[in-house]
């Protein structure tokens, strides 16, 4: 690939499976992600949507086949600079955050995935983490510590954590779980008004909610039982009878205003 050029494919799985003690976490998972794309990852529970993350982000090694970041594949490559390409906010970074960090500097601190910032700062690193803070509509919090933001606050900075490695791909692993509705509404907004911003990173949203499937997302991935249950474009691969296949039950989907409603019938093997 020529200095420069800005491959379209920024990412290919091709036949990943990990096994592990003789069980297969994941089985010839094959999936590609295209530049202009953002995808939605849905499965239930032990589907392998963790599993995969954590091999997108070096931190499984598969049992057998490829995973390709902008042309260059694990294994083949530093697999330290690849991961760069990928930011992950996720439960167990929000953990390990400092309670007195301001949010400026939980913000800097992605540059060098830290914890607890102790480098010294650039000007440059300074002006790039406060034009960030903008971005990520929280410049009014840069002095405030990690204790006193709320958790869309805290989703946001570690959003803006993220992007301080200048990221191909940025992956939100359930950022929703723990907000409540008006939260979740406002950071879904926020996520759309990301998605749609200028040299936006791809953005895949794991999640067990179709209701947090906000219009920008132009692709799903279905997981089950390791598998690729479904991929392709929103409309194709969100369909009722997937949804009730990979989630065991007759589920109804529909839509209102671009955004997705799910129904679940009653179980009638189950007395309440």
């Amino acid at each position: 690939m020529s200095k420069g050029t800005r491959p379209k494919r920024i990412l290919a799985v091709s036949n990943l499976s990990i096994r592990r003690d003789g069980v297969h976490i994941l089985r010839n998972v094959s999936w590609t992600v295209s530049r202009g794309e953002h995808w939605v990852m849905l499965g239930a529970n032990g589907s392998g949507k963790t599993s995969l993350l954590s091999a997108l982000t070096g931190y499984l090694m598969p049992t057998a086949g490829d995973i390709e970041v902008l042309g260059e594949k694990f294994g083949e490559s530093d697999w330290r600079e690849l991961r760069q390409n990928i930011g992950l906010v996720s439960s167990s970074v929000r953990q390990m955050m400092c309670e007195e960090e301001p949010a400026f500097e939980t913000v800097v601190s992605g540059k060098w995935a830290m914890i607890d910032l102790w480098r010294k700062v650039s000007k440059a690193d300074r002006t790039r983490a406060l034009r960030i803070l903008k971005q990520i509509e929280c410049d009014y919090l840069k002095d405030r510590p990690w204790m006193f933001l709320s958790q869309g606050e805290r989703q946001r900075i570690l959003i803006g954590r993220a992007l301080m490695a200048k990221p191909t791909i940025l992956i939100l692993d359930e950022p929703c779980a723990g907000l409540d509705p008006v939260a979740r509404e406002h950071f879904l907004q926020f996520l759309q008004r990301l998605g749609s911003s200028r040299n936006a990173p791809t953005l895949i949203l794991v999640t067990h909610h179709v209701e947090e499937i906000m219009p920008v997302f132009t692709n799903a991935l279905l997981l089950k039982n390791g598998e690729v249950f479904a991929s392709g474009k929103k409309t194709a691969a969100l369909k009722s009878k997937d949804l009730s296949a990979i989630f065991g039950a007759n589920i109804r989907l529909s839509q209102s205003n671009n955004r997705y409603q799910l129904i679940v019938a009653p179980n009638p093997d189950v007395i309440i």
